[in-house]
C-alpha cells in the first residue's frame, strides 16, 4: 500500500541561528546539530570514548583535520567543538580565500588572544589550499594563537604538507549509512510536522539516492515538501521529480584510488562477483576504459602470469573488441575479461621473479656474461676466449647441453619459482627435469 509514514514522536527541536525567519531557512540548517550528542553517523568521534568525546571531557583541543565525505556533518562538529571548549569561533573557505585573507583572521585571533579568547579556525575544503598557502597556518598553530580545524574530502596524505599533519589529529568521518539517513528523515519531519509523500520503497530508494550524504537527502527531502499531493510517491514516480545524484567520483582523486583498488583485489582474491560490481561502479562513473583495460592486463601480468598464459590475451582481445565496438556495447568484452581473470588460477611468481632479477642488475654492475655464451665475429675475439667451449644445445641429448650461464663470480641465483596451480605446475615439472638433467651432466663431467 502507498500509505503516508506517520509522523515520527521525536522530541528533537532545531536551535540554530535564528537570524532569518524559519520558514526560509533551509532545511539542511534548520536540523544542525546544537549539541555534539545529536550529530548523526560519528559516535566512534562524539562518544565519550571517542576522540572528540575526550577533548571535550578534558576541555582542552588540538588542532584536527576533519576526513570524510560530503554531507556527513564537518562544520557542524566544528562549530560544536567551538562552543564546547568556549573557544571563539572564525569560519573560512579555501575555495573564496587567499593569503590576505587569512592574515587579517590571524592579525583578529592575535587581538582576541591577548584579550584571553582564544580563536578555532575552521578551514573548509583545506586541501584546496596550495603549499605556501598551507604554510601560513605554522606559526599561528605552533604559538597556540589559533586552533585550526580543517575539513577535507580528499585524503589528507597526499593533499596536505607533512608539516600541517604533523601538528593536526586526523579525524575520519563516515559515510553516514542507511539507519542514519533515516534519522535525519525523521528529524526533517519532526521539524516539518508533516511526514513526506512516500511509500516505503520510494523513501528506502530517496535514502539510497543520497550516497551517505546527510546535505543532499536533506534538500531532496525539502523538495519533497514543498509538494502538494495527496498520494504517495513510488519509485519510478519519485524519478520524475528529484534530480538523479551522480556517483561521487573523481577521476585523480580518492574515489578514484579506492574503486581500482578494490577492483584490482577483488580480481587478485578470485571474487568475480566483486570484480564485476567495483568494475561497474567505475563505468558508471565515467571512468576511460581503455584505463581500465590497461589495469586488467597489469593484472593479468602480475598475479596470474604463466599460471594461465592466456589471460594478457583475452585483455588484449577485449581492448580489440572494445574499439571495434565502442561504448557501451564494447563493455561487454571487459567485462568478460575481467571475470576470466578473477576465475583464473593465480601466480605472482614472475612478479616477484622480475623483481628479485631487477634487484641483482642494479647491484651486480656491468659484469661480463662468461665466455662460451659470447659471440666472436672476429679473431681478436676468437683469440681472447669468446664463445670457446660453448655447446650447441639442439646438438645435444634431449637439447640441453646443461651449460652454465651466468657471470663469473656471480653465483646462479633462482628467481623464478613456479607455483602449483594451472599450467605453472607443468613449468615447474620441468624446471625439475631440467635441474636434474643439469646435475647429471655435472657429476658426469
Amino acid at each position: 500500500m502507498n500509505d503516508f509514514f506517520s509522523l515520527p514522536n521525536l522530541d528533537f527541536i532545531s536551535k540554530t541561528d535564528k537570524n532569518q525567519p524559519e520558514a526560509k531557512r533551509p532545511l539542511a540548517d534548520l536540523l544542525r546539530p546544537a549539541t555534539l550528542s545529536e550529530v548523526i553517523g560519528q559516535t566512534h568521534l562524539t562518544s565519550d570514548e571517542g576522540a572528540i568525546g575526550r577533548m571535550v571531557a578534558a576541555g582542552y583541543l588540538s588542532s584536527l583535520i576533519l576526513w570524510g565525505p560530503p554531507g556527513t556533518g564537518k562544520t557542524s562538529l566544528a562549530r560544536l567543538l567551538a562552543e564546547a571548549v568556549s573557544l571563539r569561533f572564525e569560519m573560512a573557505s579555501a575555495i573564496f580565500s587567499g593569503v590576505a585573507d587569512l592574515k587579517k583572521i590571524f592579525v583578529k585571533a592575535q587581538n582576541c588572544r591577548a584579550q584571553g579568547q582564544q580563536t578555532l579556525l575552521f578551514i573548509d575544503e583545506i586541501h584546496r589550499f596550495n603549499r605556501s598557502q598551507q604554510d601560513s597556518f605554522l606559526p599561528y598553530v605552533e604559538d597556540g594563537t589559533i586552533i585550526l580545524v580543517g575539513a577535507t574530502t580528499e585524503n589528507p596524505s597526499f593533499a596536505l604538507n607533512a608539516a600541517l599533519l604533523s601538528r593536526a589529529q586526523v579525524l575520519i568521518l563516515n559515510r553516514l549509512d542507511e539507519g542514519a539517513l533515516e534519522q535525519l528523515l525523521k528529524r526533517a519531519e519532526s521539524v516539518k510536522k508533516c511526514p513526506l509523500p512516500l511509500d516505503r520503497a520510494a523513501r528506502k530508494a530517496l535514502i539510497f539516492s543520497a550516497d551517505g550524504d546527510g546535505r543532499f537527502l536533506l534538500n531532496q527531502a525539502e523538495i519533497l515538501f514543498s509538494i502538494k499531493t495527496d498520494k504517495a510517491f513510488t519509485p519510478d514516480r519519485l524519478a520524475f521529480f528529484l534530480q538523479k545524484r551522480m556517483a561521487s567520483y573523481d577521476k585523480d582523486r580518492d574515489g578514484h584510488y579506492n574503486l581500482i583498488s578494490a577492483l584490482h583485489k577483488s580480481v587478485r582474491g578470485s571474487d568475480p562477483q566483486a570484480a564485476l560490481y567495483y568494475l561497474s561502479r567505475m563505468l558508471v562513473a565515467g571512468e576511460d576504459p581503455l584505463y581500465l583495460l590497461r589495469r586488467l592486463v597489469r593484472i593479468a601480468n602480475e598475479d596470474i602470469g604463466l599460471a594461465d598464459p592466456r589471460a594478457v590475451e583475452q585483455c588484449l582481445a577485449a581492448k580489440q573488441a572494445y574499439e571495434f565496438l565502442g561504448s557501451p556495447e564494447g563493455e561487454l568484452a571487459i567485462a568478460q575479461a575481467c571475470v576470466y581473470l578473477a576465475t583464473a588460477p593465480k601466480s605472482n611468481a614472475i612478479y616477484k621473479a622480475y623483481k628479485q632479477s631487477m634487484k641483482l642488475a642494479k647491484e651486480s654492475g656491468s659484469v661480463m656474461p662468461p665466455p662460451n655464451i659470447l659471440n666472436a665475429p672476429t679473431d681478436l675475439m676468437k683469440k681472447s676466449g669468446y664463445g670457446e667451449g660453448y655447446h650447441y644445445d639442439h646438438d645435444q641429448p634431449d637439447a640441453f647441453s646443461g651449460d652454465n650461464y651466468w657471470p663469473e663470480g656471480l653465483p646462479p641465483e633462482v628467481f623464478y619459482q613456479p607455483v602449483s596451480r594451472g599450467y605453472e605446475k607443468h613449468l615447474a615439472e620441468r624446471l625439475a627435469y631440467w635441474s636434474d638433467l643439469r646435475q647429471k651432466r655435472k657429476n658426469k663431467g
